[in-house]
């Protein structure tokens, strides 16, 4: 049996709206996610996707039930621990890119490597490798005002995966994108999961892309339902 990259068993996360009663946005999210399998989250806005996301990527805590990254459960872990966790284990790829200004494509890509303890020259082989691979290392040295919509988001997403994580979370990475730019990032994507065994939680309102997907889900009133 493949070994779990994330299990989610009951997750629940409720919010203070203030003068109202609590708001539950998770009410018993469930969830088991393997190497090299690609799920796409679909849910309408305000749904908890994001959250849903956030919890998953240990950057927020449930209120009731167990979040299991790499079969490893995380409820007891300092936030030290989860730091580190969440550095080795896992890539995050957004809407909008996050890029840092200041820095080019290939230093963007080397950072998480530096943070984590690797040698400028490992970093930097690791990172042309990841640029040339989603076609922009004759941009490397642009700094994201000089790239396009298109080539900020294969930046973020060759820097999501700079660590090698086992688990990718991304929200909306190609809904700023044009088709033809969101079809390179998609197929980019499944064939470094394919190749690596790496596992994704995808969430998107693109019908086309989730469909291509291992199988899809739906977040409906805090539950995760088959899409």
């Amino acid at each position: 049996m493949a070994e779990t990259v994330l299990k989610l068993d009951g997750v629940q996360r409720r919010y203070n709206a203030g003068s109202r009663a609590e708001v539950a946005v998770l009410r018993g999210v469930s969830l088991t996610l393997v190497p090299g399998e690609l799920i796409a989250l679909v849910a309408p806005s305000g749904a908890g996707k994001s959250t849903l996301l956030h919890i998953a990527g240990l950057l927020d805590r449930p209120d009731d039930g167990t979040v299991h990254i790499a079969g490893q459960n995380v409820a007891g872990l300092s936030e030290a621990a989860r730091t580190t966790l969440r550095r080795d284990t896992v890539g995050f790829v957004y809407q909008f890119h996050h890029l840092l200004p200041e820095f080019s494509a290939l230093e963007n890509v080397m950072l998480p490597q530096r943070a984590k303890g690797t040698s400028v020259a490992a970093a930097t082989d690791r990172a042309v490798g990841l640029l040339d691979r989603v076609g922009l290392s004759a941009r490397a040295s642009h700094r994201p005002a000089a790239l396009s919509g298109g080539e900020q988001q294969r930046v973020a997403f060759c820097r999501a995966l700079a660590n090698g994580p086992k688990l990718l979370l991304a929200d909306e990475p190609t809904g700023n994108l044009d088709p033809d730019t969101a079809e390179q990032v998609f197929s980019a994507l499944v064939d470094v999961a394919r190749e690596t065994g790496l596992a994704g939680l995808v969430a998107t309102h693109n019908p086309a892309l989730a469909a291509r997907m291992d199988r899809q889900v739906r977040l409906e009133g805090g539950y995760l339902v088959p899409a």
